[in-house]
């Protein structure tokens, strides 16, 4: 993404409130549903690219999962959640880093995304997520990633972004990750706005 993303997701995060964002949910309900439908190990280790100041990293400390690692281009928003967290921000890994050039140090059960990817509208950038995908998963692990879906907006945060359907984000992935489940939903913005998201759950090869 490089440095000009850096600073815009900076300056998003310097001047709002993480619950003022767009894309804040308090309980990510679906992303917690599909983890724990997952049946990981409780010692797995899970990834949340993007995850800055998401709640998800909060629920998955109080299911006892203890190996989170949360990734966010701006150190404003992961601030933001230690802050949230308090004591318990000493039991995360805290990575600060965009995900198209980071080079991961090791391997997770299971990756999570929910909106970063539909905010790569260069195919280069693509393909060098998928790679990145590809090299921090354990074989048989998951992936779930959440996009817009074919009808949701087509900018978000002074940003273009690219659309999804189920089909579309497979061709991206490719035959290596096969598709567990997907399910279009519906989410309201703090500010009363239905933005329509696609969320998919693949499984890479064993």
């Amino acid at each position: 993404m490089g440095s000009d993303q850096k600073e815009h997701w900076q300056t998003v995060y310097q001047t709002k409130a993480p619950t003022e964002t767009s894309w804040y949910q308090p309980v990510p309900q679906r992303s917690l549903e599909w983890i724990h439908a997952a049946g990981l190990p409780p010692a797995s280790p899970i990834l949340d690219v993007g995850g800055g100041a998401s709640t998800l990293v909060d629920h998955l400390l109080g299911a006892s999962f203890p190996d989170v690692t949360v990734l966010d281009i701006a150190p404003a928003s992961l601030a933001a959640a230690k802050v949230r967290l308090g004591a318990m921000a000493a039991r995360v890994q805290w990575i600060e880093a965009d995900v198209t050039a980071w080079q991961p140090a090791r391997r997770y059960h299971l990756w999570h995304d929910r909106a970063v990817f539909h905010f790569l509208v260069d195919s280069m950038l693509r393909a060098r997520y998928v790679d990145v995908l590809r090299s921090a998963l354990v074989r048989g692990g998951h992936a779930m990633i959440a996009t817009f879906g074919p009808d949701g907006p087509q900018r978000c945060s002074g940003l273009a972004v690219r659309r999804y359907s189920a089909d579309e984000l497979c061709a991206v992935l490719g035959p290596s990750f096969h598709l567990v489940r997907s399910q279009i939903e519906t989410h309201i913005t703090p500010g009363g706005i239905t933005q329509q998201f696609l969320y998919g759950w693949w499984q890479a090869e064993a």
